[in-house]
């Protein structure tokens, strides 16, 4: 019944595949369950209302992503707009927390609309071929960037921005985890990652027990591999706490706005990429069930919103889970099920550390670059934009930043050499509020 309904054999994969698929998406993401309550917790939320939202919100839209989308793609509370939720709309702004949920759901309903009446998959077809190649390998660049910082391996300086960090026990463990994660792909073993991420996990046992100490980047904790007990009480004090009256004044408007936008603009650029790298494209060349995938985007939105936690978008890290294999829904779904048990066990996170899905990502960092090669280079109306695109995602730390300089300097470039026929309406419409985007960050 799964091999029919998920379409295994059509998609060249199998429900061993596919578990091994969703069980290295989920390892790969699974720190949002207590990332995502750290950073909404400065607002005044309780810590353990939102880790239980986070939990709720990850595994329903996952899990429908998987059923109703069919694409293997995790949706769970988005890194970047929790920031920009906690400390720009809360605390610059002062807007009341409870008023900024309502605002997540707003923007989640309007999502919803755009998506059921086909607008968002306009909007991916208009996004130029260029810049969509340029996207995938920008992202793929971005999550790399993600697993070498978690690593420690790149870190910070005054100077130089970012600087190799010195070879200390942490980093050598991290060197040693990748060296064998890699060769573990290129012989093509089956679930490669996950077995490099226990053995990083396994590596990092030892570090501030017999050598080093990760105190300075482990929130003062000098182990890495922690143990904190294994069940915590759920708490749901936080559902159906959002503000739905006071959240449509016209001064919050501008905030929906916002989080409508990033949110639509990081699910949108997360789809292109992943499809365009992973070839899960329609015999249109767009991205697969790019209408459904993007309507649970949208529920995935409007739920966060009554459940307690800020907007849920797609997960650049489901690329982790495509490179071990996985090609259907049947991924997500499994994905989506394995942040149930968290409700009541989350101090296990605590085992498996950053440093050890760190080789990972960098790993899919190289997957995620195979259509840098379709870019037009020798075209140089093609090319600068997409660079700008390439560059920006990690440069910016921001996926929606990369698309956005890549979508105006496509137009202005096109329009300059007379070459309208190449700008869509719809991609004029869309710089618009790119061009507005840019001045309510």
């Amino acid at each position: 019944m799964l091999e029919k309904y998920f379409a295994l054999k059509e998609n060249k994969s199998d429900i061993k595949t596919e578990v091994l698929a969703g069980i290295t998406t989920f390892l790969a993401a699974m720190y949002i369950i207590v990332v995502n309550p750290a950073i909404l917790s400065k607002t005044g939320m309780p810590f353990n209302g939102v880790l239980t939202a986070t939990i709720l919100v990850s595994a329903f839209s996952t899990i429908m992503m998987g059923i109703y989308a069919k694409n293997p793609i995790l949706v769970a509370p988005g890194m970047g707009i929790n920031a920009f939720f906690t400390f720009f709309v809360v605390m610059n702004m002062g807007l009341k927390w409870e008023t900024a949920l309502g605002s997540v759901f707003w923007s989640g309903i309007v999502f919803l609309i755009l998506s059921i009446f086909n607008v968002r998959t306009y909007i991916v077809k208009a996004i130029p071929k260029q810049i969509r190649y340029a996207v995938s390998a920008g992202i793929g660049l971005f999550i790399a960037l993600i697993g070498l910082v978690n690593a420690r391996f790149i870190i910070s300086d005054a100077a130089t921005l970012l600087r190799l960090n010195k070879m200390d026990p942490s980093v050598i463990t991290f060197i040693v985890g990748l060296l064998i994660t890699s060769l573990l792909v290129i012989k093509r073993v089956k679930g490669a990652l996950i077995i490099g991420i226990i053995f990083t996990t396994i590596l990092s046992i030892p570090i501030g027990r017999l050598y080093g100490d990760a105190s300075s980047f482990n929130f003062g904790i000098p182990t890495l591999v922690t143990w904190k007990g294994i069940f915590a009480s759920p708490d749901f004090s936080l559902i159906f706490k959002l503000d739905l009256i006071g959240s449509l004044k016209l001064a919050v408007w501008p905030i929906t706005f916002a989080f409508l936008f990033t949110d639509m603009f990081d699910s949108l650029s997360t789809f292109v990429g992943v499809a365009e790298a992973s070839d899960l494209i329609d015999p249109n060349g767009e991205p697969r069930n790019v209408k459904e995938s993007l309507i649970v985007d949208a529920a995935s939105t409007t739920i966060s919103g009554l459940l307690g936690s800020s907007s849920g978008t797609a997960y650049i890290e489901s690329a982790t889970g495509i490179e071990e294999g996985g090609r259907t829904g049947l991924t997500a779904v499994v994905s989506g099920l394995l942040f149930l048990p968290f409700m009541l066990i989350s101090p296990l996170l605590s085992v498996v550390p950053g440093i050890a899905t760190a080789p990972a990502l960098v790993l899919v960092g190289v997957f995620m670059m195979k259509p840098i090669l379709k870019i037009n280079w020798s075209k140089f109306d093609d090319s600068v934009p997409s660079f700008l695109s390439l560059i920006l995602i990690p440069f910016t730390y921001s996926i929606t930043q990369g698309i956005i300089w890549g979508f105006l300097s496509w137009t202005i470039i096109k329009l300059v050499m007379g070459k309208r026929n190449e700008v869509s309406f719809m991609l004029l419409v869309i710089d618009v509020f790119a061009i507005l985007a840019l001045f309510v960050q």
